[in-house]
């Protein structure tokens, strides 16, 4: 099958807001159904959007811009005193480049993970199929790193992989270590494997300013923001 002419970009209607309780979003996702999403994605990543799931997405909501996409370019990162802390204390630890999906092993993981961090939050009970359809998309080119001590499970970073950058989808790791800093070490490892295998970038996602569960991404310097359709240097100290 082929097709001609641009994609189809669908506004959904208003839901509640998932970083804020007294606002509500919407989103702009590119046409699910079409073939050539696998070629575009790459693409979408440097225009802002984000996956989850089988679908790619950016927020368009109304009143509220705080969402801003970010992005580290691995060839200029150098990590600051804390995460080289974490990155010694971790040396124990292997990261391994492994198929995507479910297992019982990473799925008992995730449910320990859900359990500890978002207890109440809706997503504290998933069913397998619900850890597919999240982190694992049909045609979305995922990499599953998965992160050993010892030879145990204590952590997976959901990775996208494109030609040029890899984007960072989630993490969950082993509450019981947060001590260690595991979800820091995914992404400082991600950016080291970037470096490594040629890819100018590491995607992070959305930074939101002065939110506490979106603006640790400010610690991973330099930062790149994309702002009126340009990526331009972020000095978070300055922004927001």
């Amino acid at each position: 099958m082929s097709l001609s002419g641009p994609m189809r970009l669908y506004l959904t209607g208003t839901h509640p807001c998932g970083y804020f309780d007294d606002r509500e979003a919407r989103d702009l996702v590119l046409d699910p159904a079409d073939p050539r999403l696998p070629r575009a994605y790459p693409s979408a990543l440097a225009q802002g959007y984000r996956r989850s799931g089988a679908h790619v997405y950016r927020p368009h909501c109304r009143q509220c811009r705080a969402c801003v996409p970010v992005r580290v370019p691995v060839a200029a990162f150098a990590p600051d005193r804390a995460q080289r802390r974490c990155l010694a204390r971790n040396a124990d630890i292997a990261m391994t480049d492994c198929a995507p999906g479910h297992t019982g092993e990473r799925f008992a993981l995730y449910e320990r993970y859900l359990a500890a961090r978002h207890a109440g939050g809706g997503m504290d009970a998933p069913a397998p199929e619900d850890f597919d359809g999240f982190l694992a998309g049909t045609w979305s080119p995922t990499r599953f790193y998965e992160f050993r001590l010892d030879g145990r499970l204590v952590a997976v970073a959901v990775t996208d992989v494109a030609r040029d950058a890899l984007s960072a989808v989630y993490t969950f790791f082993e509450p019981t270590l947060a001590a260690r800093g595991l979800g820091t070490l995914a992404i400082l490892r991600q950016i080291l494997h970037a470096r490594g295998t040629g890819r100018g970038h590491l995607y992070l996602g959305f930074w939101i300013a002065g939110h506490p569960k979106m603006d640790y991404k400010r610690r991973y310097r330099p930062l790149e923001a994309l702002i009126d359709g340009t990526w331009r240097a972020l000095d978070p100290g300055k922004e927001g």
